[in-house]
């Protein structure tokens, strides 16, 4: 089995790599020379560097491993970006270079046997967020088009070891902070990173195709029994509490783009960010995951958060470490 991953440096994409090679697959990393390699030292791993930007270039790229390697059997486009100094660059990068490496496959006859587009939750159904919206535009593409195997896969909020992101509230409450956005209550959905690559080659074996699947470890949670999860897999008996208004967090979002704009260094939180850190229900139904695909997580909050907390406390201090930060770092 040739398998594609593309995005294979980041957080998920290296799982994704990790488990195709346990598959025995010969796996293709699809990242930028400029990329980390930290968790693709496997010998086995074989590495392309597409060009997205340029769709002649990209068709010469695939056309010349088709020739010598084959075409790839499966590929999961897992590439993309979260934040960016230029909010246009999510229309770019999510969806239209994803709209690109779709043509071009088509156009030079490497279509797979089926393609997963990793989309998010917040695509659907109305993306306020440029990212969500972005995301969206790539997954209205592929269902297009006629004759294209695909799944779309619409995980909610990915954790798990080696993400920096939620590693941001590890080292907040660790601190002793317990910050939460808005006074209304949070309705929060979640998938532990083991789980979603599960459910990613689930639906490669499955003959089911040309579909959307939501991915969730099938619980809701409260912003509230969020934090107390994470307190007690820290073992933090005591944290001041603060809620922060979403006129102050827009504010701050405003302030903390600004600044990434100086420093020419992206911002975990930004005015995008903010579009989809106000939302107050991220539920979903994973029904059709469950009935169709089989899918059932191995992992709820409470044993995946247990398990972030004993890497990252494994991890060199100078790399990821829960030492005391501000509520508000971006």
């Amino acid at each position: 089995m040739k398998i594609l991953i593309t995005g294979a440096s980041g957080f998920i994409g290296s799982f994704l790599v990790e488990e195709a090679l346990n598959r025995n697959a010969d796996v293709w990393a699809g990242i930028r020379r400029s990329s980390s390699r930290e968790y693709l030292q496997d010998p086995r791993i074989s590495f392309i560097d597409l060009d997205y930007s340029d769709k002649e270039k990209l068709k010469q790229q695939i056309s010349g491993h088709v020739s010598r390697y084959g075409k790839w059997d499966y590929i999961i486009h897992n590439a993309g970006i979260t934040k960016s100094l230029d909010i246009r660059d999510f229309e770019k990068v999510n969806g239209l270079f994803t709209c690109r490496f779709i043509e071009a496959l088509q156009e030079i006859n490497a279509i797979p046997a089926k393609f997963i587009l990793m989309s998010s939750l917040s695509a659907y159904p109305n993306p306020e967020s440029a990212y969500g919206k972005s995301k969206l535009k790539a997954e209205r593409f592929l269902e297009s088009q006629a004759n294209f195997p695909y799944m779309i896969l619409r995980p909610t909020g990915v954790y798990g070891p080696r993400d920096k992101d939620y590693l941001l509230m590890l080292k907040t409450v660790d601190a002793g902070w317990d910050v939460a956005a808005g006074f209304k209550p949070q309705k929060l959905t979640f998938i532990y990173v083991k789980d979603l690559v599960k459910a990613v080659f689930l639906a490669l074996e499955n003959p089911v195709s040309n579909k959307a699947y939501f991915i969730t470890d099938g619980n809701v949670y409260t912003d509230k029994a969020y934090a107390q999860i994470v307190k007690a897999a820290l073992g933090k008996k005591f944290t001041v509490k603060i809620r922060v208004p979403l006129l102050i967090l827009k504010s701050i979002s405003i302030l903390a783009e600004g600044f990434a704009h100086l420093t020419k260094k992206p911002s975990t939180l930004n005015r995008d960010k903010y579009k989809i850190m106000k939302q107050r229900d991220w539920t979903c139904d994973v029904t059709p995951l469950q009935q169709e695909l089989g899918f059932q997580a191995d992992y709820d909050l409470e044993r995946g958060i247990e398990e972030c907390v004993k890497w990252y406390k494994k991890q060199p201090a100078n790399h990821c470490d829960l030492q005391a930060v501000s509520p508000f770092s971006s």
